[in-house]
């Protein structure tokens, strides 16, 4: 059995915490250290979670030699910084989603992750749970038919704060980076599967959405998608209308309902899909009781891989997340998101 692996965290907010918590869970990993730019809130996350060594900066955390892995838990913006510097540590990497503000900024840091052999996964977490590989293969193996339509949106409501980071523009903030990458790369995985593919690649992109009067970051946006096949994807994504976070997938045979895409089930929590045929016959359910929480899936996710010697992982590969980011791209451009410094 290979040892297991060495985590760091890099950052101690609340996505950081869902991690740690979750890593006594893990086949593969344990927590070692954590990471902070002030002592204070390192030794304060090192106490919640017992036994860990606290450093105040990131850097010290990189340059722990016990520390094989890290997870950057930062906000968008410096994702590309510290993915660099710990590639260039040696470390190997599984970064928080969306990868970058931009293709251009994840393929720097894919490069870098290359460039240093280090492993280096995008932190979409649902691609690592079983619910999402059944979803696939359902497709795939024509259980609804030929995949025709793809609805996922993902809008949750936040009380309106300039200085929140879904609603500031300095810390990334705006609902397609945050919300939107999510109904992408499901739209793109499963438009994939009906290929018998990882995932595939839109053939035409329309896009439009509203910015915030006060901030300017994008607050609501709807998209849709062409892709190889005939399938057509309409998504959303929201940080000011009611909850609905549900994907459905329309075949020419039947429909599959799909109301926990992105936070699937947990421990004690089944996940279920329900398929649904024309003609009458009761709704299929099937229900996915994974014995770990989602984020120790994640987890063992990137140990599996790392274990096997590959610096990528099928999960969610480099192509995969470069052409997600793309996207992203293409859908603030289409409502006249930018970020500064962007070209």
């Amino acid at each position: 059995m290979s040892p297991k692996l060495n985590w760091g965290i890099l950052a101690t907010g609340g996505i950081a915490r869902k991690f740690a918590a979750a890593l006594p869970e893990s086949r593969t990993g344990r927590l070692v250290a954590v990471g902070s730019r002030t002592r204070a809130a390192a030794e304060k996350f090192a106490a919640d979670f017992g036994g860990l060594r606290a450093h105040g900066s990131y850097e010290a955390l990189l340059a722990d030699p016990e520390v094989t892995a890290v997870y950057i838990a930062t906000p968008h913006p410096s994702h590309l910084e510290w993915t660099r510097r710990a590639a260039a540590a040696g470390k190997h990497i599984l970064c928080e989603k969306p990868l970058a503000l931009n293709r251009a900024g994840a393929q720097q840091m894919v490069d870098a992750a290359r460039a240093h052999q280090v492993f280096l996964m995008e932190a979409f977490m649902y691609r690592c749970h079983p619910q999402t590989a059944k979803l696939a293969e359902l497709v795939r193996d024509g259980a609804i038919g030929e995949l025709r339509a793809i609805h996922a949106n993902f809008t949750v409501p936040f009380k309106f704060d300039p200085a929140h980071r879904i609603f500031n523009k300095a810390l990334g903030g705006g609902a397609i980076l945050d919300l939107g990458c999510y109904p992408v790369s499901f739209s793109r995985r499963m438009a994939g599967a009906a290929a018998g593919r990882a995932f595939a690649e839109p053939l035409s992109f329309h896009g439009s959405g509203r910015l915030n009067t006060v901030t300017g970051a994008d607050e609501f946006a709807a998209a849709t998608v062409a892709y190889p096949g005939g399938i057509t994807a309409q998504l959303s994504c929201s940080s000011c209308t009611p909850l609905e976070i549900r994907t459905r997938l329309l075949g020419s045979a039947g429909w599959i309902d799909v109301p926990s895409p992105f936070h699937p089930g947990e421990p004690n929590k089944p996940a279920v899909i329900t398929l649904h045929r024309p003609g009458g016959a009761a709704p299929e359910k099937m229900e996915f009781a994974n014995a770990q929480p989602l984020y120790a899936l994640e987890a063992d996710t990137v140990g599996d891989a790392i274990a096997r010697g590959e610096l990528e992982s099928p999960a969610m590969s480099h192509a995969d997340t470069l052409g997600n980011m793309a996207v992203l791209d293409a859908w603030r451009a289409a409502v006249g998101m930018r970020y500064d410094g962007e070209g």
